[in-house]
């Protein structure tokens, strides 16, 4: 049987496939997350407090727990709190990340780290793995900074860059996805640009791809995207429509209207063709996506 350690359980990505990992019965699965307890406590999962910035911390539960795979899930994704906030940023993205190479360096274990587009500056999109990183905002320096210790820390590392992850989940405070929702739901104004675009990513998507990865022993990196690429206003209008919301909510503005303190890239859209390939990686489309969005939203508040 083999042994998961799953890293930020308690995250959007994280609870999805903390999910998908127990419907296995041939995987032992240990939760981890920094909170004292776990969104599915009621499941009976297997959880215990972790904070990956406390070195020591990690060293001994792996230690301990000795797991085959290690799923990293933990990072701070707020671009513009990153920005302002360098010094934490680091820590969340980069020492975290480290803290858990040299531990999975001592037990052997295979390590799979989310990573971001963001590393790009969305002059040149789509970009396959082979394109040549840029980041314009410190988010995607950090990102950037913890692949590069992972790839050339000597462990059998997957590093799955994904794109504008969007989904539901317990506690969840919000995503591109969920915002708009919520805004058109109370029927405020959704103010999105075609200044920005990828490939938006359903977090069943994400979560399968790492499952992919764990049980194929993948090494190497892997762009995780939607099956469509999209600008934000693309992406809201679509939400719009797949919810039944009133489409003159969303309102085309200028990238430079939006006021956002961190730089964004402009394109940065994945190129799939490895990830489909060697995980076998079938990711649904947009509106398959917002559609599947929408009834785990409904079933959700029907619960």
């Amino acid at each position: 049987m083999k042994r998961v350690l799953l890293c930020g359980s308690n995250g959007l990505l994280g609870q999805r496939l903390a999910l998908l990992f127990s419907s296995r019965a041939d995987l032992e699965v240990l939760n981890t997350g920094r909170q004292r307890s776990f969104v599915f406590d009621h499941h009976l999962f297997d959880y215990t407090q972790l904070d990956l910035t406390h070195r020591g911390d990690v060293k001994s539960l792996v230690s301990s727990f000795q797991p085959d795979v290690v799923v990293n899930t933990v990072a701070a994704v707020d671009v513009d709190w990153c920005e302002e906030n360098r010094d934490l940023a680091w820590q969340t993205n980069v020492a975290t990340a480290e803290h858990l190479a040299d531990a999975c360096r001592k037990v052997g274990a295979q390590l799979i780290h989310y990573s971001t587009d963001y590393i790009f500056d969305g002059r040149q999109g789509p970009y396959d793995e082979s394109a040549r990183p840029n980041p314009v905002n410190y988010y995607g320096k950090a990102k950037l900074a913890a692949e590069n210790a992972l790839l050339s820390a000597g462990i059998r590392v997957a590093v799955m860059r994904v794109s504008l992850l969007f989904g539901t989940g317990t506690g969840v405070k919000g995503n591109f996805g969920l915002k708009t929702v919520r805004t058109l739901r109370e029927g405020g104004i959704v103010r999105a640009t075609n200044e920005m675009g990828t490939n938006p990513t359903h977090i069943a998507d994400a979560a399968a791809a790492g499952m992919a990865a764990a049980e194929r022993n993948a090494t190497g990196i892997f762009h995780v995207g939607g099956a469509t690429y999209a600008t934000r206003y693309d992406f809201a209008l679509t939400l719009a429509d797949t919810f039944r919301y009133d489409p003159s909510l969303v309102h085309l503005v200028a990238a430079a209207d939006l006021r956002l303190p961190a730089a964004r890239p402009r394109s940065t859209g994945f190129v799939l063709t490895k990830a489909e390939q060697e995980l076998g990686y079938r990711p649904m489309n947009l509106r398959e996506a917002c559609l599947r969005f929408r009834n785990e939203l409904l079933h959700e508040s029907a619960n």
